[in-house]
């Protein structure tokens, strides 16, 4: 469905045809109606089908009418990168139509406070928070939010995750009871639902697609002990200079340093982004990224959800996610847009129950590559148990693969060149 058709403002029409978006994705095709209508929303849908559009055009189409100076949509997001990036979206789309909008988070300096206060006091279009911030705000007593008429909770599971959750009661206490409330959140889990229950009244319901990577996404797996994992991950950046935009994740920010400073002494270029960095250190390191200047950025979980960053072609799991669905939000992180891209995952011994259990939960078995030989052999794949209990994800052990030769070409290495079924130029190069 075009745009067009959705019933929203001609000039938010034009500035998102200017931006190049003409096809509504379906979490937009369905949700900007239903929040055009005053309904409260509660929607599921995985990282990178454009949830964000979905509640920022139709809330810029109500509140351009309008009285201006007033603060009339509260917008709560998990992080200060997601807090930035979907200012800026308001800023982009919203600029013909003179919507203004904040960046409520920690990590500025005296001045940024100061900013703040002043756009709280006096009256910003939109506020886009981080709920600690901005609780820090409200414990000052100058905020006032009874003009409130659009709230809406982004990546709300992130934030119950990150333990957020008395922070969102206590910032609602302060809103006007009379408001329409949207929640938008990448898994449907109990908690959501419970919270659901606490703040949204009568809400429809849109489930899309959760947790399963999207269609473009190449997985596949190398099963490697830990001592292999560094000389790997070289070998698979060097063997490939046509990928110019390579994200490694790692579940903790120790690991994610480590990696940085040995990818750099292989003379690799990379950069490491963790909340160990200062805000203006990360944004640098992001703007870098975005624009190709740094060809590899490795990263823990932050980076995994709500992040727009265009065109990474590979993205390498340095580690097993714990929790099954990060999964799909670190790969999702590539073929965003209808584009391709791939998504490596390195498993070790200990971690084949973890790689199991997203197996079971994206409903398919991903390939296992083998090893370069100059590697050696990794540890042999196996149906692992938890704790005595027996695996239940319904996979079992690969078949051996046949002869190079006869294998398909999804999963196969190509005899020609000797690179990995996955291999493949990334789309517009």
């Amino acid at each position: 469905m075009k745009f067009s058709e959705l019933g929203i403002h001609d000039d938010l029409l034009d500035a998102i045809s200017y931006m190049g978006f003409k096809e509504a994705t379906p979490i937009q095709e369905q949700a900007i109606p239903i929040i055009l209508e005053g309904n409260d929303l509660i929607a599921c849908a995985q990282t990178g089908t454009g949830k964000t559009a979905a509640f920022l055009l139709p809330i810029l189409d109500l509140i351009a009418d309008l009285p201006g100076g007033e603060t009339s949509t509260l917008i709560i997001v998990p992080t200060r990168e997601l807090c930035m990036q979907i200012d800026q979206q308001v800023q982009g789309i919203g600029y013909t139509m003179g919507i203004n909008s904040i960046a409520i988070y920690g990590g500025g300096d005296g001045d940024n406070w100061g900013q703040q206060k002043t756009a709280l006091t006096q009256g910003a279009d939109i506020v886009v928070a981080t709920p600690g911030k901005l609780i820090s705000h409200l414990n000052l007593g100058y905020v006032k939010f009874d003009t409130i008429k659009f709230l809406i909770l982004d990546e709300a599971d992130r934030m119950l995750d990150i333990g957020f959750y008395e922070d969102i009661v206590k910032i609602i206490s302060y809103l006007p009871k009379e408001r329409q409330t949207l929640m938008f959140s990448a898994t449907m889990a109990s908690k959501i639902r419970s919270l659901a229950q606490q703040v949204l009244v009568n809400p429809k319901e849109i489930n899309i697609s959760i947790a399963k990577p999207a269609e473009g996404v190449l997985q596949a797996a190398y099963l490697t002990f830990n001592q292999q994992k560094n000389k790997l991950i070289s070998h698979l950046i060097s063997e490939n200079p046509e990928y110019s935009s390579i994200l490694i994740f790692c579940s903790t920010k120790r690991a994610v340093n480590e990696l940085a400073r040995e990818l750099k002494r292989m003379k690799l270029p990379a950069e490491a982004i963790s909340s160990d960095l200062e805000q203006a250190q990360r944004e640098e390191v992001l703007q870098g990224f975005r624009s190709k200047r740094i060809r590899i950025l490795v990263a823990t979980d932050v980076m995994s959800r709500g992040i727009d960053i265009k065109d990474i072609n590979l993205v390498i799991n340095y580690d097993v996610p714990n929790d099954a669905e990060d999964y799909v939000h670190r790969v999702g992180r590539t073929a965003r847009a209808d584009a391709t891209g791939v998504a490596l995952t390195l498993v070790n011994e200990d971690d084949m129950y973890k790689f199991q259990q997203i197996e079971k939960l994206i409903e398919r078995e991903v390939f296992k590559i083998p090893l370069p030989e100059k590697f050696g052999a990794g540890p042999a794949w196996k149906v692992t148990t938890f704790r005595g209990r027996p695996h239940k994800s319904g996979f079992h052990k690969p078949k051996k693969p046949s002869t190079v030769g006869n294998q398909s070409p999804r999963n196969s290495q190509n005899p020609s060149k000797g690179k990995p079924y996955w291999h493949k130029k990334p789309k517009g190069q």
